[in-house]
């Protein structure tokens, strides 16, 4: 089993985002760090993808499954 090597920064942010996330971190009984982790790696993804994100596309594909009727009217 590798171990993950971390860097550490200094940086700063707003004080409602940094208790949100500590908050999110506490619900899901996670470090902090690993919570902003996942939202920098989330966020990254935003912005060098060019294509929608698998999840979204998914619920794109049931939306137009579940709601084709009712596009087709509203196209017209």
């Amino acid at each position: 089993m590798s171990t993950l090597h971390r860097e550490k920064f200094s940086s700063q942010a707003s004080p409602d985002v940094l208790a949100a996330l500590r908050e999110l971190a506490a619900v899901q009984g996670r470090q902090f760090q690993s919570v902003l982790d996942d939202a920098m790696r989330d966020y990254l993804e935003r912005q060098t993808k060019t294509r929608p994100r698998q999840h979204v596309m998914a619920s794109f594909a049931s939306s137009l499954e579940e709601f084709d009727g009712l596009y087709r009217d509203l196209a017209k």
